[in-house]
């Protein structure tokens, strides 16, 4: 335990100019008395750390001391290497670059740490698209990845319902979600996100942009996707379900909607069913969502659709007698 903390101690000071003890403690989760005995240990064993006193001192190494990658457990060596997708490094272009990076951290890993690639890989296997998908690269992929990569501003010719426009993007981040590509760019001061397959063309540009350094990709990518996902959500169906459609309705909607909607029902009748508001796309797209909880739901309005799965279930009994 103190071990593994000794050497997140220097990696952290290797990867910055200086730290307080507040901040390694947090960072270590421990005390700051415990901070300055473990500077004294590492001192002890040779490695060159400094302490600078006053309100503005703290931690840092000297020297330019450098630690290898030799104090790595097996499960994090094995970690390291499942932390790159390599159907999307590919696409990207960047397959070449992660096998050589694997072979250099390969060979800085003590031997008998050296099979963890292969122990890792052959245990698990990220498949990102969903089922019954083909998914297609998009050609501008690798030109799109470099711009991301070095900052370099795009211009783009970008398809719309309402025709093709053109935007100058400074490209921050690329998501793959469920197969699909997308960019994360600023334009015009605001931050938008764009289908990668929607693309015509794209210039990269020599000049490079500067990064908002608060900007977070994952925290970006959340916000807006749980947006997305509430500003579909233009239609309400009141429907009855049992205790079994109640359990089951998060899995055939959307989550977050169902949950919501669920919580804020009234208690059940005296046949264990609830009555619940629920926000759906369309009348369309809830009667194919719906239709999957059988006799586990009842929808009571609209009226159209309620007469739609009154339609489909004498349809199905007459199928089945």
């Amino acid at each position: 335990m103190r071990a593994a903390r000794l050497i997140k101690m220097v990696l952290l000071l290797q990867s910055r100019p200086s730290m307080t003890a507040g901040e390694l403690a947090q960072e270590l989760e421990v005390s700051e008395r415990t901070i300055t005995r473990d500077a004294q240990a590492l001192s002890e064993a040779g490695v060159p750390v400094y302490a600078d006193r006053g309100r503005a001192g703290g931690f840092r190494l000297i020297g330019g001391y450098r630690t290898r990658l030799t104090g790595l457990a097996r499960s994090e060596a094995e970690a390291l290497f499942l932390s790159g997708l390599p159907s999307a490094l590919r696409e990207m272009g960047l397959e070449d670059a992660a096998s050589a990076a694997r072979l250099k951290v390969s060979a800085a890993l003590m031997p008998s740490l050296r099979d963890a690639s292969d122990s890792a890989a052959q245990r698990f296997h990220l498949d990102a698209p969903g089922w019954y998908q083909e998914p297609e690269t998009p050609d501008l992929l690798p030109a799109i990845a470099e711009a991301v990569w070095d900052d370099r501003i795009l211009t783009a010719k970008y398809g719309r319902p309402d025709g093709e426009v053109e935007r100058e993007l400074e490209p921050y981040g690329l998501v793959l979600k469920a197969g699909v590509w997308y960019l994360c760019a600023r334009a015009d001061g605001d931050f938008r996100v764009y289908r990668l397959d929607r693309f015509a063309a794209v210039a990269v540009a020599e000049e490079r942009f500067v990064r908002d350094e608060h900007f977070s990709l994952s925290d970006f990518w959340d916000e807006r996707a749980a947006q997305f996902a509430r500003s579909i959500l233009r239609t309400e169906v009141v429907v009855r379900v049992t205790q079994a459609g109640a359990r089951r309705l998060p899995y055939v909607t959307d989550q977050a909607a169902a949950r919501e909607a669920l919580a804020a029902a009234g208690p059940p009748d005296g046949e264990g069913r609830v009555t619940v508001t629920l926000p759906v796309e369309s009348a369309e797209v809830a009667f194919s969502q719906l239709l999957a909880l059988g006799p586990e739901l009842e929808v009571l309005e609209p009226e159209d659709l309620r007469a739609r799965f009154a339609d489909a279930a004498g349809r199905m009994r007459g199928l089945y007698g």
